[in-house]
């Protein structure tokens, strides 16, 4: 296929004048003109573009061959629906900047007086609660040594009350020991004894009187550690001890043994006849 392109004359006939003066002046004021025009157009830039020429259509042809036709796919899972982030949280605004008040100092120093009084008053609080506590801890130690010494002088008291006890006890048991020997002795009497001489100097003064003797009976049934007894007249003494050294006793028997029997006693009368 071809194109046909066709330019355009840049010029046209001029129309034929007469010839003459005011036809060759018209011609050169017109060439001037456009020598000029041309010279301001190339010194402004200006540039002759040529005119595009249209390129001449052409038909294309290919062969294509044809696909059978494919098994319908399988539909794909519908997918789940996704909850949309949430939106972001709205940043905090700013907190504006305080302003700060103009302070007086007749009121700085007021409040720096009134802040020391309530610190002293603290510090004074504080003081006498620890001296309450130091009292009341002085006073639980004096009423612990006060419960100490009580509880220690009810026990001294009792310790005592227990040996005055112990003693008593003891005097208790000695008296009634000494009653049963007293029983013992009267009851226990000598096998064989010699009545005593009765002293001459007694006889002339004509004296009369009691001797007691006390002693004890040794396994073998006679008499040791004869002593006598308070109350007796010295006339009397000698002729009694030397009475009781010729006593002989039946020996004691406790639990098939023979023992001592102690505190037996034995009372003389001395009487003129």
């Amino acid at each position: 296929m071809t194109a046909m392109i066709m330019h355009n004359p840049t010029a046209m006939p001029l129309r034929p004048e007469a010839s003459g003066f005011w036809r060759n002046s018209l011609a050169a004021s017109l060439a001037l003109a456009l020598h000029a025009g041309v010279l301001v157009a190339l010194v402004l830039g200006w540039s002759v573009d040529k005119p595009q020429v249209e390129a001449p259509a052409v038909l294309t042809t290919q062969l294509v061959m044809l696909a059978p036709p494919a098994a319908p796919a399988e539909p794909l899972p519908a997918l789940a629906e996704v909850a949309p982030p949430p939106p972001p949280l709205p940043l905090p605004a700013a907190a504006p900047e305080p302003v700060r008040p103009r302070v007086d100092p007749q009121v700085q120093a007021q409040k720096l007086e009134q802040a020391a009084l309530a610190r002293k008053r603290v510090e004074d609080k504080k003081r006498e609660q620890l001296q309450e506590q130091q009292r009341q801890q002085r006073e639980r130690l004096e009423a612990e040594q006060r419960q100490r010494d009580t509880e220690q002088r009810v026990a001294q008291e009792q310790a005592q009350a227990q040996r005055a006890e112990q003693s008593r006890l003891a005097a208790e048991r000695a008296r009634r020991q000494a009653a049963q020997a007293a029983a013992d002795s009267r009851q226990y009497q000598p096998l064989s004894k010699e009545a005593p001489d009765y002293p001459q100097r007694a006889l002339d003064k004509n004296l009369e009187g009691d001797c007691t003797v006390e002693y004890s009976v040794n396994p073998q049934g006679r008499v040791e550690n004869p002593r006598v007894i308070d109350g007796c007249h010295p006339l009397f003494m000698r002729p009694s001890l030397a009475a009781v050294a010729t006593f002989r006793y039946q020996p004691r028997l406790i639990d098939g043994q023979a023992v001592t029997v102690p505190a037996v006693r034995n009372t003389f009368h001395y009487r003129i006849q």
